[in-house]
């Protein structure tokens, strides 16, 4: 008996980049291309748990052209961080349904790096908006997140694009979305663009040595836009929708092969 392919999506980080994701899952889904499972890490985290929460694209394209950086900022007293992170952590609340990761519509995992034993964190189980704030948090600027002992940032820091943790998951066919590629001669006026900049071009010697092995790699271009300014967000969604829909062909392709080769199994 036939059975279809399980499709893994692995959503990269970028920061504002991040939000090409929602013009390529919108493409995915025009198509009929089924989302089995997600992986995300950083902004790849943010997009991937508020789809499987069950929020529409459309809501979420309307989230997407409507916001703002002071949505998330509430400033601290520096310690560990600029941003205090609570005000985006109720702003995931709000958009997952205050759901845990056992209730989302799609399979969700999670990643976040732990500063104190330096090694790659996945949450696949408890309440979302803790794991994704903990995933989000650009380190030097937002306050880590504590959950269980340990002291979480940014999971781009350890896997930009969570290939591997979709694949453990059981995607046959794994999709992996990158966006955070460096803005060449950017603009440096704060310690934020510093930190930032510093990190993406970090992400992006890290990749350049570690071959992600998907079977389909979509990089929309946006390299053009920075990943702070939440400035060009209609443009960054239509090149997400423009790069998904070259793949298409090579996607359906890939799952009628894959199909035609697991034919004869019950």
């Amino acid at each position: 008996m036939e059975r279809d392919p399980k499709i893994g999506l692995a959503l990269g980080s970028g920061g504002a980049r991040g939000f090409a994701h929602l013009g390529v899952l919108k493409v995915l889904k025009d198509e009929g291309i089924p989302i089995n499972l997600i992986a995300g890490s950083s902004m790849g985290a943010l997009v991937g748990s508020f789809y499987a929460a069950g929020i529409s694209l459309e809501r979420l394209y309307q989230f997407a052209l409507a916001f703002k950086r002071r949505y998330y900022l509430d400033y601290t007293v520096p310690k560990m961080g600029f941003i205090s992170g609570n005000r985006v952590k109720e702003l995931i609340r709000l958009f997952t349904h205050q759901k845990k990761f056992e209730e989302l519509d799609i399979p969700v995992a999670v990643v976040a790096t732990d500063l104190y034993d330096g090694k790659k964190v996945i949450f696949n189980s408890g309440p979302v908006a803790e794991a994704v704030r903990a995933s989000i948090a650009i380190p030097g600027i937002f306050v880590p997140e504590k959950i269980d002992g340990k002291l979480l940032v940014d999971g781009g820091v350890v896997d930009r694009v969570p290939v591997s943790v979709v694949k453990s998951m059981g995607a046959d066919i794994v999709i992996a979305v990158d966006v955070s590629h460096v803005k060449k001669n950017e603009d440096i006026t704060s310690i934020f663009d510093v930190i930032l900049q510093s990190l993406d071009i970090m992400q992006d010697e890290l990749v350049h040595h570690r071959e992600i092995a998907s079977d389909v790699m979509i990089r929309p271009h946006v390299e053009q836009y920075s990943s702070r300014a939440f400035t060009n967000i209609k443009e960054i969604i239509e090149i997400g929708e423009l790069e998904a829909k070259q793949h298409i062909p090579k996607i359906k392709d890939l799952i009628e092969k894959w199909k035609e080769n697991h034919s004869d199994e019950e």
